[in-house]
């Protein structure tokens, strides 16, 4: 059984195809990049019109597959930008009535746990969601994935994001600043905003701009990401103690993050817990790991009628009904 999954939440135009061995047969993207500035929604989907017919022939000529051998179509169906979203589920319906195959809405964040559950081997993580858009604590509960902490703002990618923009990093800033952290030497002390088990990073943010200029650039990326990443390892620190789980998994593009995976990975040996990684090519948005989502939920016949083949831009992690795991 094979699926094709089509990604195009934000930056990324992706197709990915998949069997249900876990074998990725494929895994094309497009990814939309900038000198300055960051992402402005119209220019995403015009971004993704263009790129996707090129990304959708590499992924066939790359899985060396036809059409015939697809099972099922899934995609994107939120969280993200909606003109970035609608793009993503034009095309699934267009190639679901052109080559009469079912169609599967995934949600976007489920397909993050799903894939770096698939490629690390963990079993019941706890789930550590860090990516520009999101920023969630995350494990699995009586048929569903609960959202035991989040961002009350913006997620930690846009953090970094942000931060980067005003420094002229051009976007995406984030692997930039990751280098950046372990060249600084002086912490600047920033505003820490641990709510409980939610997070604020606005007025980190808001303040490190205000310092830009005034303090030495390097310290000052160090002090942000520092700053972040504490919280979140708070946040995580906190959960396993509330679930007794032993495993930790770090998903989304932050997860790429050198620095975090250190930070989090000190608090998880101090514990006696698991750590698991994502890998990078999947860890970041892609359509791999909506194909795997998909067929997954197709086997547990899931499937989308293609009049409600829509997008759902606040399609909440644990809206989600998980009758799989």
């Amino acid at each position: 059984m094979i699926c094709l999954g089509i990604e195009s939440t934000a930056h990324t135009a992706g197709i990915g195809i998949m069997n249900e061995k876990g074998d990725v047969l494929a895994n094309e993207r497009d990814t939309f990049t900038t000198e300055e500035g960051g992402m402005i929604p119209r220019e995403l989907a015009e971004h993704h019109v263009e790129k996707f017919p090129q990304v959708l022939k590499n992924a066939f000529e790359k899985a060396k597959i036809s059409w015939g051998e697809i099972d099922c179509i899934s995609y994107s169906a939120g969280p993200g930008m909606g003109p970035a979203l609608s793009t993503g589920a034009t095309l699934a319906r267009m190639l679901s009535l052109l080559h009469n195959k079912p169609l599967v809405a995934v949600n976007h964040c489920v397909a993050h746990i799903e894939i770096g559950k698939q490629t690390t081997g963990c079993e019941d993580p706890l789930v550590v969601y860090a990516s520009g858009g999101n920023s969630q604590i995350i494990g699995y509960e009586t048929g569903k994935y609960r959202v035991y902490g989040e961002t009350l703002d913006i997620g930690v990618g846009n953090l970094l994001d942000s931060f980067g923009r005003q420094m002229g990093l051009g976007f995406p800033a984030g692997p930039i600043i990751d280098k950046m952290y372990f060249e600084g030497k002086n912490y600047i002390e920033l505003p820490y905003s641990v709510k409980g088990m939610d997070l604020n990073f606005s007025g980190v943010l808001t303040s490190a701009k205000q310092k830009i200029g005034k303090e030495d650039k390097t310290d000052l990326a160090y002090s942000l990401m520092h700053t972040g990443f504490a919280m979140l390892t708070e946040v995580t620190e906190r959960a396993l103690a509330h679930t007794e789980k032993k495993e930790v998994l770090l998903v989304g593009g932050v997860a790429a993050s050198k620095a975090l995976q250190k930070m989090i990975g000190e608090m998880c040996e101090d514990r006696g817990i698991k750590m698991f990684v994502c890998p990078v090519p999947l860890a970041i948005d892609n359509g791999a790991m909506i194909a795997w989502t998909g067929l997954i939920m197709f086997k547990k016949g899931r499937t989308t009628e293609i009049e409600k083949a829509t997008t759902n831009q606040r399609f909440r992690t644990d809206l989600e009904k998980i009758n799989w795991v």
